[in-house]
């Protein structure tokens, strides 16, 4: 008889899924429900393939990385296979637990009534706007954002990339939906700033290579054609298309003439109208334009921007948005925001050409990173010495669009083949109307611009919110986009 052989030890180089569960409740809409909460990391793994006169066989599967998630179950659902599912995910590139904590979770960061910083220390409160009687919620971190990594051995600079990021997280998904038995759940994505493009190139990812057809995708603060936010000389877009923003900041800072401050929403249509009409035809006429023609324009972009006509001038009648930050207020001493203009800051000096920080990034990033990394252990049990990255700069800094060299990012299309080749995707629109990074209007023209097919147009659906990008934050926009949320998954849920 041979001698029996000694178990192997376990390798402990190798990299293991962790995962804890933990129970709650919450009120929601004046009903308590009970919930589990699932966090940890999940090792993602790729196919390896054996080398000389075995190409192309399958060899195995390498662990490539580590990503973090923390998903809400509802634990009174009979089968979760007919329950919504909604995978979330934020941008950056970069950035996590925006949508998590201020407008989706079972949670939120408690920042009053307008949503600007308050006095250390910060809180979580519950969060009777939560989406999670609606749908189960799966809050995804993308690798180097949150606790999520690439393994020993791999590179994270490979997955700052952007058909590679695509990648992981749609693979991540069907990874989730396998294990957790949600291929027959209604599905969803909601994305903000760039994961908005995400969500998009995940649109055509699922389909295409696990075929996995979506009911819904909501897009906060949308970036689908990058075209519309590059501000260069050449680019006549931007200004056109930002200019409703800035006429909706001035309103807001009490820069325009008394008539424009009645109306919100009627200064905007007009702003809107010139923005398409005579403004837009001035920057494309470019040199040709007339001076008496540049000189009424100018005063035009003065009447709907709050900037001298003077001014607009000397910057050949094109506003930068960085430029546009500064010099609203310079006369005051104070600076706008560009996530939220409703926010003002105080520079070190009145005579540059750039602000010298975002305040509306400063009165946001304090509060949610404290109360995420008190929340993530003391309630959810889940520990790690590694820091939670809320937004990682490297990974920002080190983003790769290979695929899209020589021209501007755009996803657009990819959103538009998804909507084609399955007709019940619906989709949800979130913009606020003071969000200067991804502007509103630059969003309608994105939009007016798919190639849609008409029979396909009536399955968007457009809300703009009295905030800036993290509209949430602004307590009145919250619950609004609660309302607006809840009817979007119920009318994508077949009946």
């Amino acid at each position: 008889m041979p001698a029996a052989e000694t178990p192997a030890a376990p390798d402990k180089s190798e990299p293991v899924d962790r995962i804890v569960e933990t129970q709650h409740r919450v009120t929601i809409g004046g009903r308590e429900i009970a919930y589990t909460v699932t966090t940890g990391t999940i090792v993602l793994r790729e196919e390896t393939e054996k080398s000389g006169d075995h190409a192309g066989v399958s060899e195995g599967e390498k662990a490539r990385a580590a990503v973090f998630f923390v998903a809400y179950t509802r634990t009174d659902v009979d089968d979760p296979g007919k329950r919504p599912v909604m995978f979330s995910f934020n941008g950056g590139p970069g950035s996590s637990v925006w949508l998590h904590l201020g407008v989706l979770g079972p949670k939120r960061v408690d920042l009053g009534e307008d949503g600007f910083l308050p006095a250390p220390p910060y809180r979580l409160v519950a969060n009777e706007h939560s989406l999670l009687d609606v749908t189960d919620l799966v809050f995804i971190d993308p690798v180097s954002t949150g606790y999520s990594r690439a393994v020993v051995g791999e590179k994270a600079r490979d997955f700052h990339d952007f058909k590679k990021d695509i990648e992981s997280v749609g693979d991540f998904i069907r990874l989730y939906t396998s294990r957790y038995r949600r291929w027959t759940s209604p599905k969803f994505l909601i994305g903000e700033s760039y994961g908005t493009t995400r969500a998009a190139g995940l649109a055509g990812y699922l389909q295409e290579r696990h075929g996995m057809f979506l009911n819904g995708i909501g897009l906060v603060s949308v970036v689908l054609d990058f075209q519309t936010l590059e501000f260069l000389p050449s680019n006549d877009l931007p200004p056109i298309v930002y200019l409703p923003a800035y006429a909706a900041t001035a309103w807001y800072h009490h820069r325009l003439a008394p008539e424009l401050q009645k109306d919100l929403r009627a200064t905007l249509a007009e702003a809107e109208a010139f923005a398409l009409g005579d403004y837009a035809t001035a920057l494309l006429r470019g040199a040709s334009l007339p001076t008496d023609e540049r000189k009424a324009i100018a005063a035009r972009v003065a009447r709907y921007t709050g900037i001298s006509a003077e001014w607009i001038e000397r910057s050949n009648l094109r506003i930068d948005i960085m430029h546009f930050t500064k010099e609203l207020m310079r006369d005051r001493g104070r600076t706008v925001g560009r996530l939220d203009s409703r926010f003002t800051g105080i520079d070190r000096d009145g005579v540059g050409v750039m602000p010298d920080y975002d305040p509306s990034f400063s009165g946001v990033i304090g509060p949610y990173t404290a109360t995420f990394n008190d929340y993530v252990r003391g309630e959810l049990g889940w520990e790690s010495d590694l820091p939670y990255e809320i937004l990682s700069f490297k990974a920002n800094e080190q983003w790769k669009f290979a695929q899209h060299e020589n021209k501007y990012v755009e996803v657009s299309n990819t959103l538009r083949q998804a909507m084609t080749q399955n007709p019940y995707l619906r989709i949800y629109i979130a913009s606020g109307y003071f969000d200067l990074a991804t502007p509103y209007f630059a969003t309608e023209y994105t939009f007016n611009h798919l190639g849609l097919d008409e029979s396909l147009r009536k399955n968007v659906t457009v809300h703009e919110y009295e905030a800036g990008h993290m509209m949430y934050v602004h307590k009145p926009s919250l619950e609004a986009m609660k309302r607006d949320l809840a009817a979007f998954v119920r009318s994508a849920v077949p009946a």
